[in-house]
């Protein structure tokens, strides 16, 4: 009995490094034509670059900053067949900078999506329990928008395109009525924003006096698949020999947040640590230039889930909560029955 369907994560989700080189460069071997790219300069302190098939190319956020989007003619100028086209845009492209780049597949620009009380644009990949929504809330009170996923989402990252409230972040275990906010490193809050409503199957809700108003909005969709995502949570126990989260496979990106204190997103992948321990560790809420070799930022990649091996506030404070998102490099078991191996 096979475990997962999915038998090659990298079709789906993948990280690709690159070097830039200050001028045009196509950015391929990413493996599928991305619809979503998220881009962080590793040697140095320029901002994160995230951008989506359903906004556009060119059209940039930040994962640590509450700026409006913006339109940049030198950033990410197209998503290819196999990857995807900069300019000589600083922030994703300087001459012998080092970047890394994690990218989803979701399923092009989107069309429209009525199963909400509002209309949406939604390029989902069913697949892999991704989708990118594009929407407007509406003038007042909660209103709902199809997500497009067939499933429940776990997680949903979502911001105003159009004003500077900055993100906001869904995730199951903290329920309805809280969020954490990807920009910066407050603990998780309680509010409505949500509209104290657990998503279903078709849609989520968000409302509108929480969120800001009546904005252009995106949202970044997941639901959990058995061997190539997982969502969920952790207590930590402050010690080198420390948590051990089960996955179902090896993860190859990984991003957690403590929950009930201040800390930041801490981001890990198995292109920028090949062995264990991962200790080169960004955070999607900072500019900082990407921590190497750190004893307190250890954590190890293993066949079935991942290890903390700190003593560190920011992943493995002794009682402190945790909530994390992790994407597979292989499933423990896929329907070609061969099991994966650790590193």
């Amino acid at each position: 009995m096979s475990y997962t369907t999915i038998n090659k994560s990298s079709l789906h989700m993948n990280t690709k490094l690159y070097t830039g080189n200050g001028g045009t460069q196509s950015i391929s071997s990413v493996g599928f034509k991305p619809d979503f790219t998220w881009i962080k300069q590793r040697n140095g302190t320029e901002n994160h670059a995230l951008f989506d098939a359903v906004r556009g190319a060119t059209k940039e956020i930040s994962s640590n900053r509450t700026n409006v989007e913006s339109t940049v003619a030198t950033s990410l100028t197209g998503f290819d067949s196999d990857g995807f086209t900069l300019g000589s845009w600083s922030r994703t492209n300087n001459n012998n900078d080092t970047y890394a780049s994690w990218n989803w597949k979701a399923n092009g620009a989107g069309s429209t999506n009525y199963d909400g009380s509002i209309n949406s644009t939604v390029s989902a990949n069913t697949t892999a329990g991704f989708s990118i929504v594009s929407f407007t809330t509406g003038s007042s009170g909660s209103s709902t928008f199809g997500h497009g996923l067939g499933s429940t989402p776990s997680v949903i990252i979502v911001r105003p395109r159009n004003n500077t409230s900055g993100w906001f972040v869904y995730h199951k275990t903290l329920g309805n009525g809280n969020y954490l906010r990807l920009n910066d490193t407050d603990a998780s809050a309680s509010s409505s924003l949500f509209g104290n409503t657990t998503p279903t199957s078709s849609v989520f809700t968000i409302n509108s006096g929480a969120f800001g108003g009546n904005y252009s909005s995106i949202a970044y969709c997941f639901a959990e698949k058995t061997g190539y995502s997982k969502f969920g949570s952790y207590v930590g126990n402050g010690s080198s020999d420390g948590s051990f989260c089960y996955l179902g496979f090896k993860p190859a990106f990984l991003i957690a947040k403590r929950t009930d204190a201040g800390a930041p997103w801490v981001m890990y992948d198995s292109k920028r640590d090949i062995d264990n321990p991962s200790n080169h560790r960004l955070l999607s809420n900072a500019t900082n230039a990407e921590l190497v070799e750190d004893a307190n930022t250890n954590i190890d990649f293993l066949s079935n889930g991942f290890k903390t091996r700190n003593a560190d506030a920011d992943s493995n404070a002794s009682g402190g909560s945790y909530i994390f998102m992790a994407f597979a490099e292989s499933p423990l078991v896929g329907t070609n029955n061969v099991p994966c191996t650790a590193r």
